[in-house]
């Protein structure tokens, strides 16, 4: 098995599920610039040029972050990565899921768009991000996890996706619950393992 990542992008939070559930894979670099890996092409591994993708032993190609982790969850049930089928619980998750995927990551990419200029940004981070964290920081207040005290994918894509603020400027620091948030995940040794092996330093 094979996770195709980018240091630092949306292919953390796999490579996070990837370890807890005890999956051996081998971590395959895309270099953005040039669209390769070692192997060569990576179009050749998925027309869309995008991280992450998963390899199965099989050959055939998963792609996109939020189905990656639901496969990893749904192939590994015993570790209780999603809750299970058909409970409303696991409904709530995914709903965690798919609001960590489209109102912080895709407004997350907003900020490193080098389409976009500085002023413009920073208005977009105070209106549009803002009160995403808001919202979340308010349920993390209660809740040591999204869905509570049980880890899930969701935590993992949430905080891949909570590592960039930083990176482009965006102070999130005043939101208190999601600080703990990050420090109790950082104390999770598939995070750690995580960090390690993309060369990202945290704290």
């Amino acid at each position: 098995m094979k996770l195709y990542f980018a240091p630092g992008s949306c292919g953390l939070a796999s490579q996070i599920a990837l370890r807890e559930v005890g999956q051996v894979f081998e971590l395959m670099k895309v270099d953005f610039a040039t669209k390769t890996t070692v192997e060569g092409d990576y179009f050749k591994i998925t027309p869309k040029g995008f991280v992450p993708a998963l390899k199965l032993e099989d050959g055939d190609v998963l792609t996109e972050g939020a189905a990656i982790l639901q496969w990893i969850a749904d192939s590994h049930p015993e570790q209780g990565l999603l809750p299970a089928f058909g409970s409303r619980e696991r409904y709530k998750a995914l709903g965690w899921l798919n609001y960590v995927a489209t109102d912080l990551h895709r407004g997350m990419a907003t900020m490193f768009s080098p389409f976009i200029d500085a002023a413009s940004k920073a208005r977009y981070a105070e209106s549009n991000l803002a009160p995403r964290f808001a919202y979340v920081d308010e349920h993390l207040a209660s809740h040591e996890y999204l869905m509570g005290s049980q880890f899930s994918v969701a935590d993992a894509y949430l905080y891949n996706v909570l590592c960039w603020p930083p990176r482009v400027g965006v102070d999130i620091t005043g939101f208190a619950a999601i600080q703990a948030f990050m420090a109790r995940m950082e104390q999770r040794e598939s995070v750690r393992a995580a960090l390690e092996a993309e060369g990202i330093q945290r704290h």
